[in-house]
């Protein structure tokens, strides 16, 4: 298995069918334009790939702020039904730690939909802790 950042447009598309399993919403046509998007303000994607095949993505963002310091925010973290419980999700996590203290990083964060009880099962055994809720309340657009 290896892992690498998802950078050219045939790269980001790869990363769609199993990205399709956490972001059921995102409609292929517009799956690339979005990753740009957010690669703009500093989002990066990485595959785990498996003989060739994209197995697992991460989504993050490096980032600062008064409360926790430097840090590595995954938006998006996901492995393919097939791949899961086979550690594929324990190895792209073990990696954005590592690239988390290689950029100075002191914390490494995630939200998780409070429906992804499996999810959360992993997070605990892979040692993070629930730190928080996370409220939302959506906008209309003026």
């Amino acid at each position: 298995m290896e892992i690498a950042f998802a950078t050219t447009d045939k790269e980001i598309a790869n990363c769609f069918r199993v990205m399709h399993e956490l972001r059921p919403h995102i409609p292929e046509e517009t799956f690339l334009a979005r990753v740009r998007a957010l690669q703009a303000d500093g989002y990066r994607l990485v595959a785990l790939r498996d003989e060739g095949t994209t197995v697992a993505v991460g989504g993050f963002r490096i980032g600062a702020s008064l409360a926790w310091g430097s840090y590595l925010y995954v938006d998006d973290l996901v492995t393919l039904p097939r791949k899961r419980s086979m550690g594929c999700g324990s190895i792209l996590l073990a990696w954005l730690r590592c690239h988390a203290r290689e950029q100075g990083c002191g914390q490494l964060h995630l939200d998780s939909g409070i429906q992804r009880q499996d999810a959360h099962r992993f997070y605990g055994r892979e040692g993070m802790a629930k730190a928080g809720y996370h409220f939302v309340e959506h906008l209309e657009r003026l």
